[in-house]
Parts: structure tokens; sequence; C-alpha cells
């Protein structure tokens, strides 16, 4: 790895210039059409894994992509998704989970977490999914944190359909839902329904 502070300086150098006209467009524009909600793990990279541009996502990173069901009351998470419906108005959602989450390995394998209540408290909003996990037959080579991470991310598509902002934009069919898996080891983005987007 680079060495964190000479990032800037070979930004400056050797990336901006090439895309200086974007930047520009940019300061004056902020119109994404996604939002993307991913796990703040370090190896998922919300605009290399979708080949984006700045100024096309608008990303939510929280530990196991975890979207609090709504409540009364501020909420950052809460804050960024309204702010993209209602203010950016992005037409999609992605709820992106991924392979190898230490998050849901911690679940999946019951860690002791009592020495980090503020972790333990947050991973209580995958509670139904590690329900939804139990209720699934294990099947023969299937690992038990491959079967949480895909409940989690129904969990959390149907936390996420809580908040007003979110039902409002689906009743009025300008918002689409979307769940997605990660596969760190191979590239392959899958979806909840099982149709490959990218192998």
């Amino acid at each position: 790895m680079h060495d964190l502070t000479d990032g800037p300086a070979r930004f400056r150098r050797d990336v901006f210039p090439a895309k200086a006209r974007l930047f520009a467009r940019l300061a004056m524009t902020h119109r994404p059409k996604t939002l993307f909600i991913g796990c703040s793990d370090a190896r998922v990279v919300p605009e290399l894994i979708t080949q984006s541009e700045p100024g096309e996502l608008f990303v939510v990173r929280t530990a196991g992509n975890l979207v609090p069901a709504y409540a009364s009351g501020p909420d950052g998470v809460a804050a960024s998704i309204e702010y993209a419906i209602a203010v950016l108005g992005v037409n999609d959602i992605v709820i992106c989970g991924h392979s190898a989450c230490g998050a849901m390995t911690a679940l999946a394998e019951e860690h002791d977490l009592s020495a980090t209540p503020m972790i333990a408290g947050w991973l209580r909003h995958a509670d139904s999914a590690t329900a939804r996990a139990a209720a699934v037959p294990a099947a023969p080579g299937t690992p038990d944190v491959a079967t949480l991470v895909r409940a989690n991310v129904h969990a959390q598509l149907q936390n996420l359909a809580t908040h007003p902002s979110v039902a409002r934009a689906v009743a009025a069919r300008t918002l689409t839902l979307r769940g997605w898996i990660f596969d760190i080891a191979t590239g392959a983005i899958e979806t909840i329904g099982g149709a490959a987007v990218a192998a």
C-alpha cells in the first residue's frame, strides 16, 4: 500500500488532469442516480465494483451494510436515505452484502462481543437476518456465514422499505430496490434472486 500522505499529491498530479472537466461540472451539480448502501469493509469499494465515475453514486457505508428500520429521532443512515430520495432524486437503491463479512461472521459464529458494546448494539439491526438464516436448512458445503450474508441483504431491504421516503417513491414507481452480494475472491456480483450481474 502506498503512503496515504502521497495519495492526494498523486491524485492531483496523475488523475485529476484527465478528469478536470468532469470535476468542473461536478463542482456545480450533484445528481447521482443510485444510492449504494454497502459494508464499511475496506475490500468492498462501490465505485470500483460498479465502475462508476465520481458523481454517479451516493454512498452510505455501515458495518454489515445494516440499515436500521425507520424510527423517529436523528439517525445518520435515515437522513442519508431521505436526502438521496427527497433531494437528489435517486432512481435506484442497492444494498450490497459481501463474502467473508466480519459483521456476519461475528453473528454466525456467535463471537463474544461483550468487550465491544457499540458493535454488539449495532449488530442488533441484523436480528431478523439471524432468525431468517436459522430457518434455512443448511445446504451441504454452504457456510453459515454465506447463508447469513444472503439473509441479511433480504432483511436490510425490508428495513429500508420502512422508511417513509422509500415507501413513497416505491409506491410512485420512481425507485427500484436491489439486493446484491459481492464475492471478494471472484469479483462476481449476484442478485438476491440468483441472477448473475457480473461474473
